[in-house]
């Protein structure tokens, strides 16, 4: 029960609070595990009498010698409603208190009474540490938060979490995961179950997948698939590319980094001892979701909270698990790097220094170590059935002995021991690691096995060779030149993560300048008549969907972007440092993504239009010149400006570098939008969508299929190619009830396959089992392809026979 009166610090509650702590230090001569008990109760945790327990690591403070008498929690109490899923900035006062907190060592305690708890229905107390130091009042915010409405530089929400989780719709779920799990050693696992693999699964960035670009809007979207399902409606075609998977994998769900410049989410009007009034309002950056800043990493980003509610997070995934075939939900867990301003958030201890992405942790701070895991077990505790570690290659070490950096697998370990607890029920999670080390090594490609975390944790998933963010499956050749990835995905691929669509691919794909010729393969004349129709059909093509769905091991994933044959990009406002490079970086977008039609439709690239641009051809120009700009200065902005000044476009003569700046937001904005797949709906075509819906009930109805290929089975392509890259195999299902035949024409020119002419290619090969000529039926095939015995296939086609042995 909570209540509204005023804030103040509990003496006796919280001396014991300080006992425990020292009980803990002394109970452990490993900084590290004792570390790992004291985070627990980090942050602000309500208790079933209504009082907050708060805790604070303070390494900063302490070493700066603020006294403790100058330490307090801050408190700011709603004077009246306040809603916080509203976008549009108002101004509000909060009533505000400082609560004296008590320290012990590094760290500062309290027990408060009078704070207000945050539910789904009201707006809690907000808090964030204060002290005063050299005169002036400096800020800590809580990088354990549940939840912060107003951002992760606004101050945090107290938050009821226990009745969020005992009040979650899918309760019944977890408590029918059960104890035992016979898959697993109960000596190395404690006898916890463990969330199985998908069979097939989607990758999902929510801000750009609904109209509303909320985990509300996606859980509509589910909740009215599982509602046509159950009563055997028909799907809409657009709806049939989030159907057929058991998993879902969403981009990072991190509170992000903001941009200082333009973010204005909680601005302080005026203050008081006694009031704050401040500007606030619910955060609308836009992001692909990686620029994270680590602090408040527990929490929702409020950007895709349509009530600014955390049980929003919680009703996506309960919607997921309510489907008659429940999805499992798999968050994308990016703690391998923090962006720049995490440092304006973080203890300095928390970071070890510069990094490719911004900020490098440091995993070796014991304390930091254990925050870093808690923040990991708080975040998956929302309900998620598994964990994808972005970057694992990226969780690296300084040895001081050696004075090189090392792959942190003890740490990897860690996550991959950490346990969840959701609706009374403990688990494991399904754990999946990207990690292409020796990347970004020179020669990483070659080097890399993808197999290293799975070598050391058998139970765990990697993304695959052929998922890992390079591929580009748009140029001529990929298929043939990548034939010995391929080939390993069916030797050892079963505990890979499948497919050629995903955010990073897509992305890299569009980055490609493809009017380049000599240096690189050139695009591939045979999937389509224009760049844009060439990108959609490499990374939503039924050859490459029926391969990895109908006959290879592993778990195929795709991403709903590529499913749609929707624009995709790289798409961010929270770096004013970066845009404009970031922006001439994606001026290849406009050769792959966007047709003059779509520049003309009235409701995409408003933003640039208002600027000037008329026609694609003129942004492309401009686009051109920008990147060009970039490379010969180095990235000096103001000398960009002058260079760029010079020439006949829409921004004028006279640049300045913050017009650069207002280009690029402008730009960011409008893809953003143009990548919304609201948009797209109507765009989708019948038969391509029934199609790719069947492939992945296929796997569904033979899950067998992730296993490796077993002695007898085969897989090949046919060489020489003579024109085509001709991917076919043969496989037997465990128990021997029946046998499948895949064929599919890669790339090139169209080709003739039946079971006979594979048959005898096969037997030219010594190590190739016999493969029967009789009894196959086809079963499956790509759209539009005859389902003769014998059948030509054109690029992209391919067809699945069947036979009863």
């Amino acid at each position: 029960m909570t209540t509204d009166s005023q804030p103040r610090l509990l003496d006796d509650p919280t001396a014991e609070l300080l006992a425990w702590h020292r009980d803990v230090v002394s109970d452990h001569d490993d900084d590290f595990e004792a570390a790992t008990v004291l985070t627990d109760r980090l942050g602000a945790h309500l208790d079933a009498e209504g009082r907050v327990e708060v805790g604070f690591w303070t390494p900063d403070i302490v070493e700066a010698g603020v006294s403790a008498a100058d330490v307090f929690l801050e408190v700011f109490t709603p004077t009246g409603t306040i809603d916080p899923a509203e976008t549009d900035a108002r101004t509000v006062t909060f009533r505000r208190e400082r609560v004296p907190l008590r320290r012990e060592g590094e760290f500062h305690w309290g027990v408060v009474a009078g704070m207000r708890a945050g539910t789904r229905d009201r707006l809690g107390s907000l808090y964030h540490l204060t002290y005063r130091e050299d005169g002036e009042w400096r800020v800590v915010t809580d990088p354990l938060a549940y939840s912060v409405p107003f951002g992760a530089f606004a101050p945090a929400e107290l938050y009821d979490i226990d009745r969020l989780d005992e009040t979650r719709a899918d309760r019944a779920y977890f408590e029918s995961l059960g104890t035992a799990d016979e898959r697993v050693s109960t000596s190395e696992h404690d006898g916890l179950p463990r969330i199985d693999p998908a069979v097939s699964m989607l990758e999902i960035h929510p801000g750009t997948a609904t109209e509303t670009g909320s985990l509300a809007g996606l859980a509509d979207v589910y909740a009215e698939i599982g509602r046509k399902k159950r009563a055997g409606d028909p799907l809409e075609p657009w709806e049939r590319n989030f159907d057929g998977y058991d998993a879902i994998q969403v981009m990072p769900v991190e509170p992000l980094t903001e941009n200082e410049e333009t973010h204005e989410f909680w601005s302080v009007v005026s203050e008081s001892d006694g009031a704050l009034t401040v500007e606030l309002a619910r955060p609308d950056a836009i992001n692909w979701g990686y620029d994270i800043v680590v602090s408040a990493f527990s929490a929702p980003n409020p950007a895709i909270l349509e009530t600014g509610r955390p049980d929003e997070l919680v009703d996506f995934i309960a919607a997921c698990h309510d489907l008659p075939r429940p999805i499992k939900v798999v968050f994308d867990v990016a703690l391998g790097h923090a962006d720049n301003r995490g440092a304006e958030l973080l203890a300095d201890r928390y970071i070890l220094g510069p990094g490719m992405y911004g900020k490098h942790l440091d995993y070796t701070e014991p304390t930091a170590r254990a925050v870093f895991l808690e923040m990991q077990k708080r975040k998956m505790d929302f309900g998620a059935d598994g964990i994808r570690v972005d970057g694992a290659q990226d969780f690296t070490s300084y040895d001081e002995e050696t004075s090189e950096m090392y792959h942190d697998d003890d740490f990897l370990a860690e996550m991959d021991a950490v346990t969840q607890n959701v609706a009374g029920t403990e688990y494991r999670p399904w754990m999946i690691y990207e990690d292409g080390r020796p990347w970004p090594r020179e020669d990483w490609e070659l080097a890399s096995s993808y197999r290293a975390l799975i070598e050391q944790h058998p139970h765990s998933f990697q993304w695959s060779p052929i998922t890992f963010a390079h591929n580009t499956p748009a140029l001529l050749t990929f298929w043939a030149t990548k034939w010995w990835r391929v080939r390993e995905v069916g030797e050892f691929g079963g505990n890979w993560i499948t497919g050629v669509a995903n955010h990073d691919t897509v992305r890299r794909g569009t980055q490609i300048d493809p009017t380049v010729e000599f240096n690189q393969s050139p695009v591939n004349p045979y999937l389509g008549d224009d760049y844009p129709e060439t990108l959609d059909a490499a990374y939503d093509n039924p050859a490459a969907a029926m391969l990895f769905h109908c006959f290879l091991p592993g778990v195929p994933m795709d991403f709903v972007h590529a499913n749609m044959r929707a624009p995709w990009g790289f798409v961010r406002d929270t770096d004013p440092e970066w845009n404009v490079k970031v922006v001439a970086d994606e001026s290849n977008f406009l050769y792959w993504q966007v047709r003059e039609t779509d520049f003309s439709a009235t409701e995409h690239f408003r933003r640039v239009k208002d600027l000037g641009f008329d026609s694609v051809d003129e942004l492309h120009s401009f686009m051109d010149a920008l990147s060009a700009a970039v490379e010969a200065t180095d990235y000096e902005v103001d000398v960009m400006a002058d260079m760029l000044s010079a020439m006949d476009h829409p921004l004028g003569t006279d640049l300045v570098p913050s017009d650069l700046e207002t280009y690029a937001d402008a730009w960011m904005r409008d893809v953003f939008d143009f990548a919304t797949l609201s948009n797209w709906h109507d765009a989708q075509d019948e038969d391509r969508t029934a199609a790719r819906l069947a492939t992945r009930e296929f796997r569904h109805d033979r899950p067998w299929l992730r296993d490796d290929l077993r002695e007898g089975d085969y897989f090949t392509y046919r060489h020489p190619t003579d024109g085509t890259v001709l991917y076919y195999g043969f496989r037997t299902a465990p128990n021997g009830e029946e046998q499948l035949l895949f064929a599919a024409n890669m790339e090139g020119v169209p080709v003739e396959v039946s079971p006979d002419i594979l048959a005898a290619d096969a037997a030219e090969d010594a190590n190739a089992p016999e493969i029967p000529t009789a009894g196959w039926e086809p079963v499956l095939t790509a759209p539009h392809l005859a389902t003769e015995t014998g059948v030509k296939l054109n690029t992209a086609d391919a067809i699945v026979w069947r036979r009863v042995p």
